[in-house]
């Protein structure tokens, strides 16, 4: 008996426009997985690094100390690059720069590999940090210049976790690889992941281009000396590395040839760290509100692995089951961050997850060795979850008022600016430990003072964000159409 009550028929076009959208979704998101793969490849070598330098110094016949210029130099070199990176996708595609630059940075870490000496890696590190400056910004515009807004915060959920996951995971299996492997695997675990990437994005990724003007070679140099001794102020700054007149010296060069390039580049027409996007609302709150907030996650990485090992007492694989937890909550964080956005909005999220994840930090202060394991995982587990949601809503709500003309511009910029906020903690953090600490080895309480300080930091963020519109990323969100069919 028919019941009256039969489905819409659908026509052969809506079935074709649904197939359609299927696959433009499904396009998506693997865009989005080769994005963050690429980014993930970057993030993790920029830490895994560091925990092999003692075996890295024994094998070169280097003094330990000096090892430190193979991290400094991949920090120069990205922020040598990174200014280009916009002109750079629209004058030769995003697909064609996309790729190359993973094909960069995966020949430098086969040279890495392969060096017999501190100057071998560190010119090889310098190739790596030239195509690590040209991942991310261009990875961002790729997405950026695909995605349409309404779909855009899932595709930046999962650029976004490289960044939380790779500093978090880097240590362990840095000591991992140390323990069982050679070191040299550090680097050569890059050729696969280089080389299936680089396939995917000449098949997958789209290649567009603009118009890009002439290049500004002396605004390059300008901004590229101003962010390398900014960066090598925060990266030096607190570890007795170099002698503090050095540190000042740089601090001064920074700031310096900064002015001389805002004085340059007011005189140009599309200058490569283009400053007037400050004026946009929604761009200006996310560096911001989100520099401050980038304060706290740049140093949960360095904090977290040393509070475990010296304060705690474990191994270093112990250390890097439980530090994990946090980069678990940032993985499980993605499938939600979409609804929550839309259910609330932009600027309620950022002011109220701002907070708590500020606080957050702040009950890490609070771990003890007697602890249960239990209660460091939930801990863990829920501030990353709560880190990602807040870094993911920065990332995708700088964007919001950015017209297609100015993204590459805006790429560049804010992934400049991001490279500086989330050096900033490292500095702080260990200049903390220095002041407080009464023995050789800082304990629990030492760390913990370390991470209020980051967390009072971080917890501004919240109400700096308060200045965004309330409608703010609305169509991004998908708020916007759901107030309307109501």
């Amino acid at each position: 008996m028919d019941s009256g009550l039969r489905a819409p028929a659908v026509s052969r076009d809506q079935a074709g426009e649904l197939d359609d959208d299927a696959s433009r979704r499904r396009r998506e998101r693997l865009m989005s997985l080769i994005v963050a793969a690429a980014l993930f490849m970057q993030n993790l070598d920029a830490t895994v690094i560091a925990t092999a330098l003692p075996t890295m110094a024994r094998s070169f016949h280097a003094d330990p100390v000096h090892m430190n210029v193979a991290l400094t130099a991949y920090l120069f070199s990205v922020a040598l690059f990174v200014p280009a990176s916009g002109w750079m996708a629209d004058r030769y595609g995003t697909r064609q720069v996309f790729r190359a630059a993973i094909g960069v940075f995966t020949l430098g870490s086969i040279l890495c590999g392969l060096a017999h000496n501190l100057p071998e890696m560190v010119m090889s590190r310098v190739l790596q940090g030239a195509g690590g400056a040209m991942m991310l910004p261009v990875g961002r515009l790729i997405l950026l210049r695909t995605v349409p807004k309404a779909r855009l915060v899932n595709a930046m959920a999962w650029v976004t976790m490289p960044a939380l996951i790779g500093p978090v995971i880097g240590p362990p299996v840095g000591g991992f690889i140390v323990q069982y492997a050679d070191w040299r695997w550090i680097f050569f675990i890059n050729i696969p992941i280089g080389l299936v990437g680089a396939v995917l994005a000449t098949i997958f990724v789209p290649d567009r281009r603009e118009a890009p003007g002439r290049f500004d070679l002396l605004g390059l140099v300008l901004s590229g000396v101003a962010l390398a001794a900014l960066l090598a102020v925060l990266e030096l700054a607190g570890r007795s590395i170099v002698p503090a007149s050095v540190v000042v010296a740089l601090g001064l060069l920074g700031v310096g040839v900064g002015g001389l390039y805002a004085l340059h580049a007011r005189g140009q027409a599309r200058p490569l760290l283009d400053f007037s996007l400050m004026r946009l609302p929604s761009f200006a709150i996310s560096v911001v509100a989100g520099s401050l907030f980038r304060v706290g996650v740049g140093a949960v990485p360095f904090l977290l692995p040393m509070l475990m090992q010296l304060g705690f007492g474990r191994s270093p694989a112990a250390s890097g089951m439980i530090t994990f937890a946090a980069a678990a909550g940032a993985v499980i964080s993605k499938p939600g961050t979409s609804t929550v956005l839309r259910r609330f909005g932009f600027r309620a999220v950022l002011v109220v997850n701002g907070v708590i994840s500020g606080l957050g930090l702040a009950v890490y202060a609070m771990f003890r060795p007697d602890w249960p394991l239990w209660a460091l995982y939930a801990v863990l587990l829920v501030t990353g979850y709560m880190r990602s949601l807040q870094f993911t809503a920065y990332n995708t709500i700088a964007y919001a008022e950015i017209p297609a003309s100015r993204m590459s511009a805006a790429t560049t910029l804010y992934s400049a600016l991001q490279q500086i906020s989330l050096t900033v903690g490292i500095p702080i953090s260990a200049g903390v430990l220095h002041l407080v600490r009464a023995g050789v080895v800082p304990t629990p309480a030492d760390f913990g003072a370390a991470f209020l300080v980051v967390a009072a930091v971080s917890v501004l963020a919240g109400p700096v964000s308060l200045w965004l519109p309330k409608g703010a990323g609305a169509e991004m969100s998908g708020r916007q159409v759901e107030s309307e069919l109501k």
